[in-house]
């Protein structure tokens, strides 16, 4: 870990910094100041991302007489969960970014001008190469935006500050609300006016957070521009080649029908799966680590493999959650139909409830709150019970009621308040201090392979018959999540004083 805290930046005196600043500064709901706009800008960033992603799916398989591509629905979910996937693969690149060339502050800047090239290629160009265009620029975008922003969060906080964890629960309420508005309207630009305008609306809130991040940047503590490890400049002609070249090669190899929509999701597994593991191995073998900052990363094993299979059920919300709705849904309320999309707003509007009462609670319980492993452990058993759930609603087309699934996605919220914030607070505070941004992006990979296999998964769900994929599903994430709390034990004393 640094040898010294992070500072955040002296309100009285804009640019300086000082950790007794950061400890005295409580005036964004306990919070230090600067970090309400690193929540506006996530909650923009994210309400684009959910708004396109909440209608892409169905883009992407409806038929063209209504407006879509025609994909068949199997693909499309692989097509969806590669998308997903590389999100989280790229925040190798921007963490790369961030560490060796600019900075994470002007990464995340530069990476959200990018999410918002994408999502107007998305409403402004037609077809697949609309698609494919919008989908590259957003997934290596939001890659930077994610894995920066949850740096940035990080820098404000020494890494013992009890307000760490209800920290990240405020952040995580801000993607939460985007989360929620995005999809609502962007499902009615897409029901009423087509998919393009859809795509087009979370464009125009990309701008939105780009502006309001721009005017508060300046507040972020002077250590965000600090560029931990520089790229030596004979260097960087290699490094620039090089990525040239794989640039040009994936180009080929999908012009000659290697990469394809229907292999595209494996490609991604494998690539994510060398990536985690090739990055253990360089954190590991790396002699400039101290034995704490090993063991601390020897911790994160257990609790990646955890995170990884809760966001192999969580993110089925974006490809069989979506087919559900479609088919099995009763979306009928009072005669009026509800736009698809709509269902993807349910669960961020229970973390949005629930997520000020969650950070209450861990800011009561003080150093009495549940350890880490304890929560990633209960968060993994909890989404596996929303999958038995599902077994509860009743069979055949357009029959299950609103009401019920919008009782199973309570559950997925409490699992992901659970897991998902606190798995960002502690990917910072285990992160060795060369590896700080690059250890957020390898807990980035262990949801890019969740995010992967929701959408290969998400293949073989058949709506017609789908007791079995529920059943087995929520039985491995309940199996997991207890196998975890057995050993939480062993992976505290690994964690080294970090809770």
């Amino acid at each position: 870990m640094t040898t010294t805290p992070d500072p955040t930046p002296d309100p009285a005196e804009p640019g300086t910094t000082s950790t007794s600043v950061a400890d005295r500064d409580h005036r964004f709901f306990g919070q230090p100041l600067v970090l309400a706009n690193l929540f506006g800008v996530e909650l923009w960033e994210r309400f684009s991302f959910y708004g396109m992603q909440g209608i892409l799916l169905i883009y992407l398989y409806f038929s063209v007489a209504d407006g879509g591509l025609g994909i068949d629905r199997g693909v499309a979910a692989g097509i969806g969960g590669a998308y997903g996937g590389s999100v989280y693969l790229a925040t190798i690149l921007g963490a790369w970014a961030a560490d060796r060339l600019i900075g994470p502050e002007r990464t995340l800047f530069y990476s959200a001008v990018t999410v918002m090239i994408g999502h107007l290629a998305l409403s402004l160009v037609p077809g697949l190469g609309g698609v494919g265009v919008g989908l590259v620029l957003i997934a290596l975008g939001s890659g930077g935006v994610k894995a920066n922003a949850t740096s940035l969060v990080g820098s404000l906080y020494d890494e013992r500050d009890s307000r760490r964890d209800a920290g990240f629960s405020l952040f995580y309420m801000g993607i939460n609300i985007g989360a929620l508005v995005g999809p609502l309207l962007t499902g009615v630009l897409q029901k009423d006016w087509g998919f393009h305008a859809g795509f087009g609306l979370a464009a125009i809130g990309m701008a939105v957070g780009l502006v309001q991040y721009a005017v508060g940047r300046r507040s972020l503590p002077a250590s965000t521009q600090v560029v931990p490890d520089p790229l030596p400049s004979a260097q960087r002609w290699r490094w620039g080649l090089g990525g040239l070249v794989a640039v040009v090669v994936v180009a080929l190899l999908a012009v000659l029908g290697v990469i394809t929509a229907q292999n595209l999701d494996d490609i991604v597994i494998t690539v994510v799966g060398i990536a985690a593991v090739g990055y253990f191995v360089l954190i590991l073998a790396d002699r400039a680590i101290t034995r704490v900052e090993r063991r601390r990363t020897w911790a994160l094993v257990p609790l990646l493999v955890s995170n990884a299979v809760f966001w192999a059920l969580f993110q089925q919300q974006f490809t069989v959650v979506t087919i559900y709705s479609d088919l099995r849904l009763d979306r009928d309320l009072f005669g009026w139909t509800m736009p698809i999309s709509w269902v993807q707003s349910i669960e961020p509007f229970f973390v949005v409830v629930f997520a000020g009462a969650f950070a209450a609670l861990w800011t009561r319980l003080g150093d009495r709150q549940p350890s880490t492993p304890v929560k990633f452990a209960a968060g993994t058993a909890l989404m596996g019970v929303a999958f038995l759930l599902f077994l509860l609603l009743p069979p055949g087309e357009n029959t299950a009621p609103v009401l019920g699934l919008t009782g199973v996605l309570l559950v997925f919220c409490w699992a992901e308040l659970l897991i998902s914030p606190v798995g960002l607070s502690m990917a910072t505070k285990l992160a060795a201090a060369k590896y700080h941004t690059q250890t957020i992006a390898l807990y980035f990979l262990s949801i890019a392979l969740g995010t992967a296999l929701a959408g290969k998964l998400g293949s073989y769900y058949d709506p017609t018959d789908e007791g079995g994929y529920f059943l087995v599903l929520g039985l491995v994430a309940v199996v997991v999540g207890a196998l975890v709390l057995a050993a939480y034990r062993p992976i505290l004393r690994l964690m080294e004083g970090v809770r």
